[in-house]
């Protein structure tokens, strides 16, 4: 047997005893990591969004970009390319003629019931409803992690329920999200509305009502974030009001304190500072980046813009609310001008009393539009807004109660310009019945309809009372 050499035996020894010993845990060594210094200043950035709008971000001088589009949507995609939200309701062939409801008509199933009836008696086939209302309330239950659409939910009506009966009936459902006008939102949070610089407070017009701040990122994602959730449960279109700045904002801007964002120091695309250009940007951009996001739903984007836009594009009235008809047309999938005869002054289109002339009004418009939707490259679909409500705020005899005929002469005025497609809008759901919607007749129906005979609907309008 060979003896073991005592070096080896103590050399054992110490490798047992050292593993018997409790090993105390690395203490981690630290580095300082240098500070990281913002590459471009706020004004560096706001520099080179003004050269962008002017188109002057090319790198390599000599090269032109050409204005037209490089880039198209290819249509007819197949649907796995898209969110499936389990609701299946196709686009109408034939177009979509369709009306405003409520979420408390649809909230009482007997009225609901009666509604869809209604619709199918006369040719309707789509249903615009309040998804985010005048308010700022959602109003219905949703499934979010974003804790600001969560504070604003407000269950008024099962919309995932009610969007089972519209597939039912192949009734196709719009969304509409009210915009930028949203007391909830500015009352949780005041940072994101306008603010008076004399007593701090909120700013409201004189119905009440506060806006959020177009100009603010945080409020477009804020909304295209309910949009999306519009989307997944089955809407099929998202339709954006009240997508503007306050009326009349450019008198009391000056009087407001607010926060530009990025628009901060906005030139035009001339080179210039142009009063208002900023708020048509901000609009704008808004209107691009919701339809990039929603895109995967494979949902339509359109929005409601003032009739006045198409008429006055570019001057006060329109920048001073950030709406271009023009610029919107070219970002939206339909527009929705609201054309209602009620709304237009007194003499406008060389019309003395417009609400007693709807096909004229209509027909006087369209052709406004045309011209400058003949200068829109991308292929945006035409819907108006048209009155099926008696407004009998106006003075006696210069309004008319609204009803068949008056429903009527509208949509036959839309027809003789080759639009085929209409919104009808009574806040209480009380609609005109018998129309034709096939869009057959070009004909002016109430020609025949005499001053007196106005005269009359009108008094006997004002002794029943308001509608």
């Amino acid at each position: 047997m060979k003896s073991v050499k005592p070096g080896a035996i103590l050399l054992l020894l110490m490798l047992i005893l050292t593993a018997c010993q409790k090993q105390e845990p690395a203490q981690p060594t630290y580095q300082t990591l240098p500070q990281v210094q913002a590459k471009y200043t706020a004004d560096e950035i706001a520099d080179f969004n003004n050269r962008r709008s002017q188109g002057k971000t090319n790198r390599y001088e000599g090269i032109k970009i050409e204005d037209g589009r490089i880039l198209v949507t290819p249509t007819n995609l197949p649907k796995a390319l898209f969110y499936d939200s389990g609701i299946n309701i196709a686009y109408p062939k034939n177009g979509v003629k369709g009306i405003y409801l409520s979420p408390e008509i649809i909230a009482d199933q007997t009225k609901f019931q009666n509604v869809i009836a209604m619709m199918k008696r006369n040719g309707l086939n789509a249903a615009v409803i309040d998804f985010k209302d005048d308010y700022g309330q959602i109003v219905t239950q949703i499934d979010t992690d974003n804790a600001m659409v969560k504070e604003n939910i407000v269950q008024v009506a099962d919309l995932k329920a009610a969007l089972k009966t519209l597939e039912a009936n192949q009734i196709y459902p719009i969304a509409r999200i009210v915009t930028f006008k949203d007391n909830m939102m500015s009352d949780k949070h005041p940072e994101l509305s306008f603010h008076s610089r004399e007593t701090g407070s909120i700013w409201s017009d004189g119905n009440g009502s506060q806006f959020i701040n177009p100009y603010l990122e945080e409020v477009w994602k804020y909304n295209i974030e309910v949009s999306i959730a519009a989307a997944k449960m089955g809407f099929k279109e998202i339709q954006y009001d009240y997508v503007r700045f306050p009326e009349g904002f450019e008198t009391f801007a000056e009087d407001l304190r607010f926060d530009k964002g990025n628009y901060s120091n906005y030139v035009s695309a001339s080179g210039n500072k142009i009063e208002g250009e900023d708020r048509v940007a901000a609009i704008t951009d808004f209107l691009k980046l919701a339809k990039e996001q929603l895109a995967p739903y494979g949902v339509k984007v359109g929005a409601d813009v003032f009739g006045i836009t198409a008429v006055t594009s570019g001057q006060t009235e329109t920048t001073g609310i950030g709406q271009d008809f023009a610029k919107m047309a070219e970002q939206l999938d339909v527009i929705s001008s609201m054309i209602y005869p009620s709304h237009w002054g007194t003499a406008f289109f060389g019309i003395e009393l417009p609400d007693l002339h709807p096909y004229e009004l209509v027909d006087e418009y369209m052709f406004s539009e045309e011209q400058v939707l003949k200068n829109v490259q991308n292929k945006v679909i035409s819907r108006p807004w048209i009155q099926d409500f008696t407004d009998s705020s106006k003075p006696v005899g210069t309004y008319q109660e609204y009803g068949t005929l008056q429903v009527q002469a509208q949509i036959n005025a839309l027809a003789k310009h080759n639009i085929h497609e209409f919104l009808l809008w009574n806040a209480n759901g009380d609609y005109s019945e018998g129309i034709d919607v096939s869009g057959n007749n070009t004909n002016n129906p109430t020609t025949n309809q005499g001053s007196n005979h106005q005269m009359q609907n009108t008094q006997q309008n004002q002794n029943n009372g308001n509608h």
